[in-house]
């Protein structure tokens, strides 16, 4: 009798066990993304596979037959996060990033698992109506920094702007969006920037339109002629199809280039 009832005790353990890899092999989100521009076409299809709420596998396979692997893990410490990445058949890409995320302090850096690293670092300080960010890049290959940007964001309740110093100070943006409720709790938005060694000025302004609850149009055009939209439907909830599309107004000649993304969410 004994020995009926760890049979039954192991055969409901492993029915438990079954069901738990079998839910954990679902995938929360499923997405496929199609892009075409001047004749040429290129696509991925991505899933992210959740377990107990710490972790997270997410799987992108593309047209180039390249698969790229991530897996997260929170909580690893209290506010902290692992991030370890690599896309097959490259594997020299694989990388590590550890994040830590507080109300008024962020942290994080990366680094490549190959001979000769590019170590990452970036932090932000701040409170919700203001925040100071930067970012740097140092190369173990070469011994120098090869990257290293700042800004500064201020945040109201129906604007926001912010300025940033990036190209190791080569150039610089600043952004101005206003929120409004004319366009059904869309925003107009414009950016400057400047790159200072080409003496070079760009322009660009947007707006976002909420045609309704389910639906949202956006745009936006430069001062060198290019235009691009992008319309997001909210099919059910938390699956979303997006169509975008893009072409230089001064560049007739050349072809367009046109977007199709899908967002599934079981």
């Amino acid at each position: 009798m004994q020995h009926i009832e760890l049979q039954i005790q192991k055969c409901q353990a492993t029915k438990d066990l079954d069901s738990s890899l079998l839910l954990a092999a679902r995938p929360e989100d499923l997405s496929s993304t199609l892009l075409k521009s001047r004749g040429l076409s290129s696509g991925n299809v991505a899933a992210l596979f959740k377990y107990k709420d710490k972790t997270e596998v997410h799987v992108k396979v593309d047209t180039e037959s390249s698969v790229l692997t991530t897996f997260t893990i929170s909580d690893i410490l209290p506010s902290a996060k692992a991030i370890a990445s690599i896309r097959v058949p490259d594997y020299n890409s694989g990388k590590l990033e550890l994040q830590y995320l507080h109300d008024h302090v962020a942290f994080t850096t990366a680094f490549g698992f190959n001979r000769s690293p590019t170590i990452d670092f970036s932090a932000t300080i701040g409170t919700p109506g203001i925040a100071f960010g930067a970012e740097t890049s140092f190369s173990t290959a070469i011994g120098k920094l090869t990257k290293y940007n700042a800004g500064v964001c201020l945040k109201m309740p129906t604007s926001n702007a912010s300025v940033i110093l990036a190209d190791k100070g080569d150039s610089m943006k600043v952004m101005y969006l206003h929120q409004l409720e004319k366009l059904n709790g869309g925003a107009v938005v414009g950016e400057i920037s400047r790159r200072f060694s080409t003496n070079e000025n760009t322009l660009t302004v947007g707006c976002s339109y909420v045609v309704d609850t389910q639906t949202v149009v956006k745009a936006k055009l430069n001062n060198h002629g290019n235009l691009g939209a992008v319309l997001q439907h909210e099919l059910t909830d938390k699956s979303f199809l997006t169509i975008s599309g893009a072409f230089e107004t001064k560049a007739l000649e050349n072809s367009p280039k046109f977007g199709f993304s899908l967002l599934l969410k079981p």
